[in-house]
């Protein structure tokens, strides 16, 4: 019986294991887009709830009857690391036209359980056209339209619409196209992951002048209560301060979100109170204790922590990984930089890239053209910044972009690019 209690007791820790894992792969759970995952969350949702807001300070939502579960993932600021894809094979991210339809099309969701695409469209021509902050909504326009569809499929994606009759894709070429959507305004609503409601928030400038002071108001948007009056607990400005206990769990919350979110981090990045917190004896214990709970393995460094997914189900991003060009070439980039401590310049990294496509003329086709060896050095170099392998510095510049007006730039791999270096093992 003691034998069987302690199975039993295991296969709850690994399923509680993964779950966390999937939550953080994918916030949102749907039963149409993963069924096995939302009964599986489902079944340990209070004990995934008390995890998530002890460890992360992030609330877990969990609808069975309605068909998902949402975990509120909350960041102070941006981050543009992540941001949304187009549901195309291109996987091409977001421009600021689609995000700024985006929230137009979710605001006009909420008027009807039941729609059609042309009323849809309708209702944003009229919204575009009425806040002078916004550039018209023009149907007409293929390339608008495209847009459009491009949100809408995105919300499809999310379970947010459904299209019952008719396809969304045909749209695109179509004006008069008919697509009947049935919407989930319930969903539609969680998918905001912010602890102020953006009708709260009083940005103080008019709208044609909120574009220059969008951090302010991002900044009023993410302010959480439970750590003080401050966009930001660490800042000693303005808003009153922080009480004992409102900066410890602040220290901890802040800590364990990024340890979670990110593929790498580095003490460098780091407060010294957030430091700290980490050395003490409690705040490594809580960090070892979370970790050993998701199913993580913990990689202390000199330099940093990373936390390792055996499983490789926590992650939105693998590395190494044959799927994209970018990401071979990146792997063979690294090696380079590796070797030079001090940086490489654009153009000795677009000469490794070209020997790459030169010793491999059938490989990475879509390079193999006028430009295509600083294309794809600049493709690799931004997975590698995306995953915290290299950084640029000396130009000013960043997310990765590779070009003419670079010269004085320099990139350089981060300590964490020594798990992916090529060693040669000699036979004694």
């Amino acid at each position: 019986m003691s034998t069987l209690a302690n199975q039993l007791v295991k296969q709850e820790r690994e399923e509680i294991a993964r779950a966390i894992r999937l939550l953080l792969a994918m916030p949102l759970i749907t039963a149409r887009n993963d069924p096995d995952a939302l009964d599986l969350v489902r079944r340990h949702r209070n004990t995934l709830a008390k995890w998530f807001d002890y460890n992360c300070g992030w609330q877990l939502v969990v609808e069975p009857r309605l068909g998902y579960a949402r975990l509120v993932k909350v960041r102070a600021g941006g981050d543009p690391s992540r941001p949304a894809r187009r549901r195309r094979s291109s996987r091409a991210a977001f421009d600021r036209r689609r995000y700024v339809l985006l929230c137009v099309t979710a605001a006009e969701l909420m008027a009807a359980p039941v729609t059609t695409i042309g009323l849809l469209a309708a209702r944003v021509t009229q919204a575009c056209a009425a806040d002078e902050a916004l550039t018209e909504f023009d149907s007409t326009r293929r390339s608008e339209r495209q847009a459009f569809v491009d949100v809408l499929k995105l919300l499809e994606h999310y379970g947010v619409v459904d299209a019952m009759d008719g396809s969304t894709e045909g749209f695109v070429d179509d004006a008069l196209a008919k697509v009947l959507y049935h919407v989930d305004v319930t969903l539609l609503m969680r998918l905001l992951a912010t602890p102020v409601a953006p009708s709260r928030v009083d940005a103080g400038v008019s709208a044609a002048d909120l574009a220059d002071h969008f951090d302010e108001a991002l900044a009023k948007l993410t302010v959480e209560r439970r750590y003080g009056s401050r966009p930001d607990p660490a800042d000693d400005g303005g808003g009153d301060k922080p009480s004992n206990v409102q900066h410890n769990l602040w220290l901890r919350h802040s800590v364990l979100r990024r340890l979670l979110d990110d593929p790498v981090v580095y003490r460098d990045e780091l407060t010294p109170a957030q430091l700290g917190y980490l050395s003490s004896l409690t705040g490594r214990q809580i960090m070892r204790q979370a970790c050993a709970q998701a199913g993580f393995e913990l990689e202390e460094r000199t330099e940093g922590f990373l936390l390792v997914d055996p499983d490789a189900i926590a992650t939105d991003g693998k590395f190494p990984d044959d799927a994209s060009h970018a990401k071979v070439a990146a792997l063979h980039l690294l090696d380079a930089m590796v070797r030079a401590p001090g940086g490489l310049t654009p153009e000795q990294l677009e000469v490794v890239a070209g020997q790459m496509l030169r010793r491999k003329p059938s490989w990475a086709r879509s390079y193999q053209s006028d430009g295509g060896p600083a294309r794809l050095a600049s493709d690799a170099v931004a997975v590698l910044e995306s995953f915290g392998l290299a950084q640029i510095s000396d130009g000013g510049v960043s997310d990765g972009q590779i070009n003419d007006g670079m010269a004085a730039a320099l990139v350089s791999a981060r300590p964490a690019a020594a798990r992916y270096t090529v060693q040669a093992h000699l036979e004694e």
